[in-house]
């Protein structure tokens, strides 16, 4: 979890150890806020937010109820518009209490049911609803002493039209799609934005197009293309359920390879990739970057599907910082 890092990070940098990644960078990471505030600095494209740093509702010690519903629903409005909204914990993962409020009333609803958490114990993020499409991108970034960062060339689509969020967590499908070289030098000043001064990292970034009205293919007929690969999405999503005995996890990991294989050697896989990547090199000025993920998810779909083995640069990056020596030593294992 992202506490379970930032207080692993906390004792071993305390303990002189350097740790990838660093803590001033989980740190950011941590915060849906922290990290807009440092792309913004360094002028990256970043949705138009507000931070509203308490509840909307809340007891004093003397038990009096307190409800600012109102007053945050101005402030947001004021500095937002009166357009779509969305709402986002300024912690957390996996689209979890993210909430879309399509008007005044949904607002004022999904402030009232914003409550803080062990996960998120304060404040939340307000954001302009983006115009995204259907997906949107998880770009891999990474850094080793001595060298500069590295953009990978591919990245992972995630795509669907079930919920505005097109987190894969939430059953959305997922595509390897090609970055222009002007999304993979933007996203570069965004590693180097996050990293600061350390010497070594590796970073997902979530970014998305303001697409707007350039849905240069019907919606209808991307849904259609979409509902045909679910037979082979399904595929996969049984693979995943399966119970790995101990010493199985090879057969079963080639099992699950092969599931994905089939799943994007159809005509609908092609398809749906090519229309992305059409409308990537058609959006590429209007990117803007919300998220930085430093634990970013390499084991299936980002190695599989997006072509990117990111224990491969994690691996790189802490033999750039340890020596390759130490990995010798424990070569064998």
């Amino acid at each position: 979890s992202k506490n379970a890092r930032l207080y692993a990070s906390s004792i071993m940098e305390g303990l002189g150890k350097y740790v990838l990644n660093p803590l001033t960078l989980e740190y950011l990471c941590f915060s849906k806020f922290r990290s807009l505030v440092e792309l913004w600095k360094r002028g990256i494209r970043i949705p138009s937010t507000v931070f509203i740093p308490l509840d909307a509702h809340d007891i004093t010690t003397s038990g009096r109820q307190l409800n600012n519903t109102e007053a945050i629903a101005n402030l947001i409005q004021d500095s937002l518009g009166e357009g779509d909204i969305v709402l986002k914990p300024d912690a957390g993962t996996h689209g979890r209490d993210v909430r879309l409020s399509r008007d005044r009333k949904s607002l004022i609803n999904n402030l009232t049911i914003s409550n803080p958490s062990i996960i998120n114990p304060i404040g939340f993020v307000a954001q302009e609803f983006i115009e995204k499409w259907f997906y949107d991108l998880r770009i891999i970034v990474a850094k080793e002493r001595g060298k500069p960062p590295y953009c990978y060339p591919t990245a992972l689509a995630r795509g669907g039209f079930k919920d505005f969020r097109t987190n894969t967590f939430l059953g959305n499908m997922v595509f390897g799609v090609k970055l222009p070289v002007s999304i993979q030098k933007s996203s570069i000043e965004c590693g180097k934005a996050m990293g600061r001064d350390s010497e070594a990292w590796v970073l997902g970034l979530d970014a998305m197009f303001n697409i707007g009205e350039d849905r240069f293919v019907d919606d209808d007929y991307v849904k259609s293309e979409l509902e045909k690969l679910i037979p082979s999405f399904n595929g996969i999503k049984k693979v995943k359920r399966e119970k790995i005995k101990v010493g199985k996890f090879s057969s079963w990991n080639k099992k699950l390879e092969d599931a994905f294989q089939i799943y994007m050697d159809t005509e609908h896989y092609a398809c749906i990739k090519d229309i992305i990547e059409e409308s990537i090199a058609r959006n590429a000025d209007n990117l803007l970057f919300h998220e930085a993920n430093s634990c970013p998810e390499f084991w299936e779909q980002t190695r599989i599907v997006g072509g990117i083995n990111v224990a491969i640069p994690l691996i790189k990056c802490a033999q750039s910082v340890a020596g390759w020596s130490v990995f010798q030593r424990y070569k064998r294992y």
